[in-house]
């Protein structure tokens, strides 16, 4: 789904008042009995059904303080399938007045698959401490703080399973060709 702000035309800080006024103008002007006998009702049908589509997740997320469960649980279908923009953007629009501790646990979680990891961890630290009790916030903040101890480690865990990091890979072919080199040849002639 888009941005159901967009859908609508309207800013992620409109009013209540401002996100009905044009939801209205645009059901009247989509609704299927005023294109009823225009060719192209069946577009005109969709429009309408993005329209209420977008309407009924706004109000969704406001009513509920910004998400809610049925306005975040859209939000961590979209980031477990990977459509993040898609995420972010709907999480960009709850008012800052509106983000509690899903909120910013969300939001850390769109950051990290972004690969943006300092922003992740402080948005993950951020929703562990509106709710220290949460499991779920508590388990990623614990793998964030795995992972920052674990850039020093030479060999290390990841997510359950044993691995080196790139450093390690690149540190071993240095190894490997300076070998190669020490007996006469190069990397690519030994391998």
């Amino acid at each position: 789904m888009t941005d159901p702000y967009k859908v609508l035309g309207i800013s992620h800080n409109a009013s209540e008042e401002e996100i009905k006024a044009a939801y209205r103008a645009l059901a009247k002007k989509y609704h299927p009995d005023s294109v009823r006998d225009n060719p192209l009702s069946d577009l005109a049908q969709e429009k309408m059904a993005e329209i209420n589509q977008a309407y009924d997740t706004i109000m969704a997320l406001r009513k509920n303080g910004g998400g809610g469960s049925a306005g975040y649980h859209d939000i961590r279908q979209m980031i477990m399938h990977n459509r993040l923009t898609d995420a972010e953007q709907l999480l960009n629009g709850i008012p800052a007045s509106g983000r509690d501790a899903e909120w910013y646990y969300l939001k850390g979680s769109v950051l990290y698959k972004k690969g943006f990891l300092e922003n992740a961890y402080s948005h993950y630290q951020q929703a562990c401490n509106m709710d220290p009790s949460n499991n779920e916030y508590r388990q990623a903040l614990n793998m964030m703080n795995n992972n920052r101890r674990g850039y020093n480690a030479p060999y290390r865990t990841t997510g359950g399973q044993q691995g080196c990091s790139s450093c390690d890979v690149c540190s071993g072919l240095i190894c490997a060709d300076c070998c190669c080199e020490c007996m006469g040849g190069d990397l690519i002639a030994c391998c």
